[in-house]
């Protein structure tokens, strides 16, 4: 009788143990416990299915989010939208820097780009970006990273920003840096705080593609080759996060920046609604604002970011963005004039809805007709 709850305790452990460094510990101890006495043995792993168990529950994005900070955000953008880049026109010579700095800072916190890529870049040759319209844009680049998923690994959530802007037009540089320098080092600094958890011990049980898309100032361009020719199937892309704009307040939120409009949440998915509802008051509490969500609105905000080619797939994906302002597409969209607090609230929201995404259970449902 000993023997057989102690076999069914040693079944318990090894189920909970959710990703393999834990197992691999658990299956050392239990191998201790094995060789001790009988009624020894039951108590010590009784403990060890508590001890599992608790650990596992305690896991929640609360430590990972205060990785995202203002000051690292900053950092990052100043770059990024510095006249270096030349305004990071699509295929430039300076967007190209921006995607070099970008790779460097993946790789230096030990973020791999994909399996199944040779390197950092899904390429994309000039005759698919100038197939629709005829600026003979030359050949650019999306760039990509990932962390493999412990338990789903087949699994993918895609974080999308759009790295390009418009380049310098009449010896002016376009910096971007709302527009979408802070969604940009967004996506890099929400990496960096996952890295950080499987670090210790917490990757995502979902495998997540961080994506960088390039041409979406000349029609979403970079976001349409990755759906056409995706990296990973479709089919086992649970959801893209968006994030366009998130830096600075628009006139009709004059009084506060602890606002961002949520795009696009419900138009096919309940679960995903639901998820960004709760990962809101549960970890970050800022105003959700669906005043574009409306599908009559005239703006038609939903159809003008990358996420849009990942929705018409049948891909459930929300579009975070902070609204236009004066400087929207104007060589004043400067990184002096982002407010990072703000930035770095909206970033960690991003961060706690793909946190939840990347760990439930279940891949939310797609349950609703889109557009």
């Amino acid at each position: 009788m000993k023997n057989i709850l102690i076999f069914k305790l040693i079944n318990i452990i090894l189920l909970i143990s959710n990703n393999k460094k834990r197992k691999s510990k658990n299956i050392k101890i239990i191998m201790i416990f094995v060789k001790s006495k009988p009624m020894k043995n039951i108590r010590l792993l009784l403990l060890l299915v508590i001890f599992t168990t608790l650990s596992i529950a305690q896991v929640k994005p609360t430590k990972y989010i205060k990785a995202i900070t203002k000051e690292s955000l900053k950092t990052n953008l100043d770059i990024i939208a510095s006249d270096e880049m030349e305004g990071r026109d699509t295929g430039s010579k300076g967007q190209k820097k921006a995607g070099e700095y970008l790779i460097s800072q993946y790789a230096k916190a030990g973020i791999a780009f994909p399996e199944g890529a040779s390197d950092y870049y899904q390429r994309i040759p000039s005759a698919f970006l100038n197939s629709r319209r005829k600026n003979s844009l030359p050949d650019s680049e999306n760039v990509w990273a990932y962390i493999k998923g412990s338990e789903k690994p087949e699994e993918v959530l895609v974080i999308s920003a759009h790295y390009d802007h418009i380049g310098v037009e009449n010896g002016e540089i376009y910096h971007g840096a709302d527009d979408d320098g802070s969604g940009t080092v967004a996506v890099l600094e929400i990496a960096k705080a996952f890295q950080k958890a499987k670090e210790n011990g917490h990757g995502p049980k979902r495998s997540i593609l961080f994506l960088h898309v390039t041409g979406e100032e000349h029609g979403l361009l970079g976001s349409k080759y990755y759906s056409e020719n995706p990296l990973f199937p479709i089919a086992n892309t649970i959801t893209d996060i968006n994030i366009d704009m998130i830096g600075r307040r628009d006139d009709l939120h004059k009084d506060s920046n602890n606002y961002v409009y949520v795009i696009g949440s419900d138009y096919l998915s309940s679960d995903l609604y639901t998820i960004c509802e709760e990962a809101n008051k549960s970890f970050v509490n800022i105003n959700l604002d669906y005043t574009f969500n409306d599908r009559n609105d005239p703006n038609r905000f939903y159809y003008r970011s990358d996420h849009y080619n990942f929705a018409k797939k049948g891909i459930p994906s929300v579009f975070l963005f902070n609204g236009v302002h004066a400087d929207y597409h104007k060589p004043t969209d400067t990184a002096d004039k982002i407010e990072f607090d703000a930035l770095a609230k909206r970033a960690q929201l991003a961060f706690t809805i793909a946190w939840e995404l990347a760990n439930r259970d279940n891949r939310p449902v797609v349950d609703k007709p889109g557009n």
